[in-house]
């Protein structure tokens, strides 16, 4: 992500300047909170299955008390909620208190190697969520975890630029 960036109407001038606006408490402040709209993968290997209690296990031995992303995608297309839409997830740090966490599994291919491993269904079912999700939050960004956090690891292994462009 590049800066400045337009947040609610607001040119924020740089990330330090961004995270003084993010809310606090375990619920965010309504719907304007929602700033971003996050996209995740699990970086597990698509030839491979990761169930929603196996991501369970995982988050809990990070030490969350549940599943950070608001909503998981499986490769079947199949979609389960683990957070309340204004639940704090804990998926982006920094970010968690003003963005919705999207999770799909997959990221890796059958080597480990990063690739987007996104399925016909798993394409169709983000695509359905995220015009869900702006419906609620029209003014949120839609953005990758890596692109967000300069993280030199891909996350989610494809570019988000498809479906950030999805609502202009």
């Amino acid at each position: 992500m590049t800066f400045p960036i337009l947040v609610g109407g607001e040119e924020v001038r740089d990330e330090r300047t961004l995270l003084t606006k993010v809310e606090s408490g375990l619920l965010m402040n309504g719907a304007d909170s929602v700033r971003f709209i996050v996209i995740h993968c699990s970086a597990t290997r698509c030839d491979r299955d990761y169930p929603v209690e196996q991501l369970l296990r995982d988050h809990k031995a990070r030490g969350f008390r549940t599943i950070g992303y608001h909503f998981y995608i499986r490769r079947s297309g199949s979609v389960t909620q683990h957070r309340k839409l204004l639940e704090v997830g804990a998926h982006i740090r920094g970010l968690n208190r003003c963005s919705i966490g999207i999770c799909y599994k997959g990221g890796l291919d059958a080597n480990g190697i990063p690739a987007d491993t996104r399925t016909p269904e798993q394409k169709a079912r983000l695509e359905e969520l995220l015009w869900k999700l702006h419906k609620v939050f029209p003014h949120a960004i839609v953005a990758g975890h890596s692109e967000l956090t300069g993280a030199r690891e891909a996350c989610p292994c494809f570019p988000c630029d498809e479906y950030r462009n999805l609502f202009h």
